[in-house]
C-alpha cells in the first residue's frame, strides 16, 4: 500500500510540472474555447448463473450507478498546442451483498464493485485521470490516463466504468491515408478498481505472492486505407518478459447486389519474450496459461491466431460467418490481471462471457443483426452471436464450448430525453472443460443477464 501511494504521488507531481504552463496559457484562444465536457451516467445491473461444480461463486449479482465525468480542452495557439484532458470516475454501489459479490477473500475485487477487507463490495469508488496533450499538426502527443482501443490492446468498458491505462501515446496522420500510432504503458486500473497495477498475463496473474508483472509495454502499428474500401493494418506490441506479439488485419468492404460483403480477416502472432523464454525465468513464476503436455498448463508463450468473418449488409439486415483457428501450446497472450477488473482481447471471438482463446481451439461462428430503422422503428436495434468451439489442449484429450448471446437495445431519438439508451444483453456458456481436478484448465458452465440504462448529459 505504502509503495502505491508513492507511486500515485509521484505521478501527481509529474502531472502538476507538466500541467502547470497550461495554466497560465487557460485564457488563451483554443485551449477555452474549444473546450468540453460532458457527464455520462450508466445505470449497471448483472445477474450471472455459474453452474457445474462449487468452486466459488455460483451466484455473481450486482447493482450499480455509474458517473464518468469527460474533460477535453483545446489547444493553445501557436506551432505546437498544449492542453490537458481529465476523466472522473464514481461508482456507487446499489445493491450488492456478501454472497453475490464473491465468496473468496483472496480476490481482489468482485463482478462490479472493489472488495472491502470484509470480502463485501464498498459503497463507492472513484478515481481522477489526467492527460497532458501537445499537437504539432496533425500529431498528438498523449502522457498520463490513457484508453487504447487497438488490435494489441484495448480498454474494457464492459461493467459500471471502464478500465484506463496510464502511460504515453503519440498518433499521427501526417501521411495522406495513414493512421499512425505508437506508445509505452506501465499500469492499467480495472474497472472495479481504484488503484495503479502493474500489466500481466493468465497464468502469471492473480493475487498470490507467486503472481509476476511487468511495468513495461511498447507498442506500435497503424491503418493503411488502400482505397475507400480497403484498410491494411499492422501492430506490433511487446509486454516485457512475457510475449512480443504480430498483428495483420485487412478490412474490405465489397458490393455485391443490392447489399455489401464486409470481410474482417486478422492474424496474430506470438512469442516469448525475456523471463518467460528461459527455464529460469519461468520457474520464478513469469508463466503463460495453456496446455503443454503431461499435465503441464503454464509455461512459454507460442501462439499463432488465424481468423476471418464474412458480413452480407442488406437494409436492416447483417447475416455473419466467422472461424478462428488456434496453434501453438499456449493460450492466447492479452493483457489479463485475473482478479475480475476486466480484460478484453481483439479476437473476433472475444463475446459476453468468453473469449475462445485457448490453446488449439478451433471456433466457428454465427452471427444476425437487424436494425429496426428499416422498418420504420429508428432506435431499436437486436443482435445474435453463436460461437461453438472444439479441440482445445488438455491432458484429457481435446474438448469443446459454445456460447450463445443476445443484445436488445434502444436509444431515444428525439424529445427531452433523446439520447437515453436500454440495453438487454442474455448470454449463456456451456463447456465440456473440467471444472476441477489438476492438469487440465477449468470452466463452469453459466447463465448471464445485463441490464443497463445509460444517458450522456452535455455541459458545455
Amino acid at each position: 500500500m505504502e509503495t502505491t501511494m508513492q507511486n500515485s504521488a509521484q505521478r501527481a507531481s509529474l502531472a502538476a510540472t507538466f500541467l502547470a504552463p497550461l495554466a497560465l496559457q487557460a485564457g488563451a484562444a483554443g485551449f477555452v474555447e474549444d473546450s468540453k465536457a460532458s457527464l455520462g451516467l450508466r445505470n449497471f445491473y448483472i445477474n450471472a448463473d455459474n453452474r457445474e461444480g462449487s468452486a466459488a461463486p455460483s451466484r455473481q449479482e450486482e447493482w450499480g450507478q455509474g458517473f464518468m465525468l469527460n474533460y477535453a480542452s483545446g489547444f493553445t495557439p501557436g506551432t505546437v498546442g498544449v492542453g490537458v484532458d481529465a476523466l472522473g470516475l464514481l461508482g456507487v454501489r446499489l445493491d450488492s451483498g456478501k454472497g453475490t459479490h464473491f465468496e473468496s477473500t483472496s480476490q481482489q475485487g468482485g463482478t462490479v464493485f472493489p472488495s472491502d477487507s470484509d470480502g463485501r463490495a464498498v459503497d463507492e469508488f472513484s478515481s481522477l485521470g489526467l492527460t497532458a496533450k501537445a499537437r504539432l499538426s496533425n500529431t498528438e502527443l498523449r502522457y498520463g490516463t490513457l484508453q487504447p482501443k487497438l488490435p494489441v490492446v484495448i480498454a474494457n468498458d464492459g461493467r459500471l466504468l471502464p478500465t484506463t491505462y496510464e502511460g504515453g501515446q503519440i498518433n499521427s496522420t501526417d501521411l495522406k491515408d495513414f493512421t499512425l500510432v505508437a506508445g509505452r504503458l506501465e499500469h492499467s486500473k480495472g474497472r472495479n478498481s481504484t488503484d495503479q497495477r502493474s500489466l500481466t498475463i493468465a497464468g502469471a496473474n492473480g493475487s498470490s505472492a507467486s503472481a509476476r508483472d511487468s511495468n513495461q509495454f511498447y507498442y506500435a502499428g497503424g491503418d493503411y486505407k488502400a482505397s475507400k474500401d480497403l484498410t491494411l493494418q499492422y501492430y506490433f506490441g511487446n509486454l516485457e518478459d512475457f510475449y512480443q506479439q504480430h498483428f495483420v488485419g485487412v478490412l474490405h468492404n465489397w458490393a455485391i447486389g443490392p447489399g455489401v460483403l464486409k470481410s474482417d480477416l486478422r492474424a496474430f502472432d506470438s512469442r516469448s519474450d525475456g523471463k518467460n523464454g528461459s527455464a529460469a525465468g519461468r520457474a520464478d513464476g513469469y508463466l503463460a496459461s495453456g496446455y503443454y503436455g503431461n499435465g503441464v498448463t503454464k509455461g512459454e508463450v507460442d501462439n499463432r491466431v488465424l481468423s476471418g468473418l464474412f458480413t452480407y449488409v442488406l437494409g436492416g439486415h447483417s447475416v455473419g460467418a466467422g472461424y478462428q483457428a488456434i496453434n501453438g501450446d499456449s493460450d492466447f497472450p492479452f493483457f489479463n490481471r485475473g482478479d475480475g477488473e476486466g480484460s478484453s482481447s481483439y479476437l473476433s471471438t472475444d463475446v459476453q462471457i468468453g473469449k475462445f482463446q485457448r490453446a488449439g481451439e478451433r471456433t466457428w461462428q454465427l452471427r444476425y443483426a437487424y436494425d429496426f430503422a428499416a422498418a420504420g422503428l429508428p432506435g431499436l436495434t437486436f443482435s445474435s452471436v453463436y460461437l461453438h468451439g472444439d479441440g482445445i489442449d488438455t491432458n484429457q484429450g481435446g474438448k469443446g464450448e459454445w456460447e450463445r448471446d443476445f443484445t436488445l437495445s434502444y436509444v431515444v431519438q428525439g424529445g427531452s430525453f433523446k439520447g437515453l439508451g436500454f440495453s438487454w444483453r442474455n448470454a449463456a456458456l456451456r463447456s465440456e472443460l473440467p471444472v476441477s481436478g489438476a492438469g487440465s484448465p477449468t470452466q463452469r458452465d453459466q447463465d448471464e443477464n445485463r441490464l443497463i440504462v445509460s444517458y450522456s448529459l452535455p455541459l458545455f
